[in-house]
C-alpha cells in the first residue's frame, strides 16, 4: 500500500468548503441520515460517464437515490454461477434490502462503451475482443442488439438508437431477475428506461404505449 498517495489538495479543498457550508448548514439532516440509514426512492443505474451527474438532473438529496454506474449502464441477465457479479449485487440488494419503488435505467449521449459495442460489431476493435479485455467482455451484454440499428446509415443517428438500446437491454434484463419480475408483477415496483442528452440537456423517457423514446 505504499504506492497510495495523499489525496490532492483541490479535493481537500473543496471538501473543506464543503463541511463549512452546505454540511455545516444542514447538520440535523445529515446526523438524521446517519442514525436512520437510507430509504432510498428509486435506484439508478446510470453510466460511468464523468458527465452524466445524476443527482444535478433530477435535484436529489442525499438519501433519496440508490445510485448504480458501470460502463454503458448496463444490466447482465440473473446468472446464479456462485461467480461475482457487482451489478447484480446492486440489483439485488435495492430490491429485496432496500425495497425502492422504482428502477430506472439512465443511458446518455456520447457514450463511450457504447461507441466501443459498435466498433467490435463492425470489426474495427481488435483489442476490445481479446479475451483479457475487461470492457469488450462487459458489452457483450450490449452485443445481440447490434442487429436493431445495423441498418442505419447516420453514424450518429446510429449511435444514439444503439444508446437507447442498451436502455432497453437492460431493462429486458432486469425482468430475469425473479425478485425484480416478482415485485413488478405485484405492483410493487416500476421499471423506467431514461436517455440522456448531455450538449442539451435532453431527457427523453421510453414510452412502451408507442415503442420509443419521447422527451419528457
Amino acid at each position: 500500500m505504499d504506492k497510495v498517495k495523499p489525496l490532492p489538495s483541490y479535493l481537500v479543498q473543496r471538501y473543506k468548503g464543503w463541511k463549512a457550508t452546505s454540511y455545516a448548514e444542514n447538520v440535523s439532516w445529515y446526523r438524521h441520515l446517519g442514525a436512520q440509514g437510507q430509504h432510498p426512492r428509486a435506484m439508478i443505474i446510470s453510466c460511468c460517464d464523468s458527465r452524466v451527474h445524476v443527482t444535478s438532473i433530477f435535484g436529489a438529496d442525499q438519501g433519496e437515490f440508490f445510485i448504480h454506474r458501470n460502463i454503458a449502464n448496463l444490466v447482465p441477465p440473473y446468472k446464479p454461477d456462485g461467480a461475482q457479479h457487482g451489478t447484480s449485487a446492486a440489483v439485488e440488494y435495492a430490491v429485496t434490502a432496500l425495497k425502492v419503488a422504482h428502477l430506472v435505467v439512465l443511458g446518455h449521449s456520447q457514450c463511450g462503451g457504447v461507441q466501443g459495442c459498435l466498433d467490435m460489431c463492425k470489426g474495427n476493435a481488435p483489442h476490445l475482443e481479446s479475451k483479457d479485455s475487461f470492457v469488450g467482455r462487459w458489452m457483450d451484454v450490449l452485443r445481440p442488439g447490434y442487429d436493431d440499428v445495423a441498418h442505419i446509415d447516420d453514424s450518429l443517428e446510429q449511435a444514439q438508437a444503439f444508446e437507447k438500446r442498451a436502455v432497453l437491454v437492460s431493462l429486458e434484463n432486469l425482468m430475469t431477475f425473479p425478485f425484480v419480475k416478482e415485485r413488478v408483477a405485484n405492483g410493487d415496483l416500476s421499471m423506467h428506461g431514461l436517455w440522456h442528452n448531455i450538449a442539451e440537456g435532453g431527457l427523453e423517457a421510453y414510452d412502451s404505449k408507442i415503442g420509443t423514446f419521447a422527451g419528457v
